[in-house]
């Protein structure tokens, strides 16, 4: 990635872009004053190039309107104009000093001038107060369709390695103050390899068809009881019966409810080689009062009959 950093890139770019503009300039004026040779031997076809295609079509030598080229010129002008004015050529910040995070900055400091108090108005209410507003509903979706949904989906039901948030069932809790914790601060998710631990193959088997039994799921009877003793090393985690720890955000293996699949084959991928998930912190980039109104959206997909909300 240091290549990247170096000076190198910067004369690169700032060649590779003025060469183009001089370029297009130059063929411009090549073709500008290019003389095409007029071929006058057809009285009824004055001013032709000379080629004739499928007998009767010929090519008259019609030469670009000048407008049009000054128009050409002009755009040339233009562009030489913006790189001196704004950035474009490497690391030259252009003679007004135009930076595009200078205007996001400011873009996001009218915003919140704009729309700070009405945030500000929602982060004094319960969380389950703002869930049933109406208005603060509808924010809060803009939000999660914005920030959640290249994750979790537009419709919240999560996809493989991310939960669906419309079911009840949380790794770290789903009160309403838990889900505003894990949207400020983030969560870290880490099932850690435990093949080498349990032994062969075959145990890492015999244990992948026990946890399956307790959700019910078909297994065989004599690998899950071979797999048994085996569990006790996970439950540590998940508890004795597997119903999970969202003190450590250890999944219920109980509920029919799998993060990367429940089928025999990816139980035995999870357990010889892990899990590992991020949820990104959002404090600093939303503030408090924003992560507020969107934990109550997120609380509501699972809690608040939706009818009511969009009343």
């Amino acid at each position: 990635m240091s290549d990247f950093t170096s000076g190198f890139w910067n004369i690169y770019i700032t060649v590779l872009a003025l060469l183009g503009i001089f370029g297009c300039a130059l063929l411009l004026w090549a073709q500008s004053m290019q003389k095409v040779e007029v071929k006058d031997d057809s009285a009824s076809q004055p001013g032709t190039t000379g080629h004739v295609w499928d007998e009767n079509l010929t090519e008259l030598n019609t030469p670009m309107p000048r407008w049009w080229m000054w128009l050409f010129y002009i755009t040339i002008i233009f562009g030489l104009a913006y790189l001196f004015l704004y950035p474009g050529l490497g690391s030259y910040a252009g003679k007004l000093g135009w930076k595009s995070s200078t205007a996001y900055q400011e873009e996001l400091k009218k915003a919140d001038a704009e729309y700070g108090p009405l945030f500000a108005g929602y982060l004094k209410q319960d969380l389950k107060v703002v869930a049933a507003d109406p208005k603060a509903h509808l924010m809060g979706e803009r939000l999660f369709l914005t920030y959640c949904s290249q994750c979790h989906g537009s419709d919240a039901h999560g996809s493989k390695g991310f939960p669906n948030l419309t079911d009840n069932d949380w790794l770290f809790g789903g009160d309403p103050e838990t889900i505003k914790t894990t949207i400020m601060h983030g969560r870290n998710g880490v099932m850690p390899p435990m093949g080498a631990a349990l032994g062969t193959d075959k145990d890492v088997e015999n244990v992948a068809n026990y946890v399956r039994t307790l959700s019910g799921a078909d297994a065989d009877p004599i690998k899950a009881a071979m797999g048994k003793p085996k569990f006790a090393m996970c439950a540590a985690c998940h508890g004795a019966t597997g119903t999970g720890n969202q003190e450590m955000g250890a999944p219920n293996l109980t509920d029919k409810i799998w993060l990367f699949g429940g089928s025999k084959e990816t139980i035995m991928e999870t357990i010889r080689q892990g899990r590992s998930s991020t949820m990104p912190a959002f404090e600093e980039f939303l503030g408090e009062a924003k992560v507020h109104v969107l934990a109550a959206y997120v609380w509501s997909l699972s809690n608040v009959n939706q009818d009511q909300t969009k009343k």
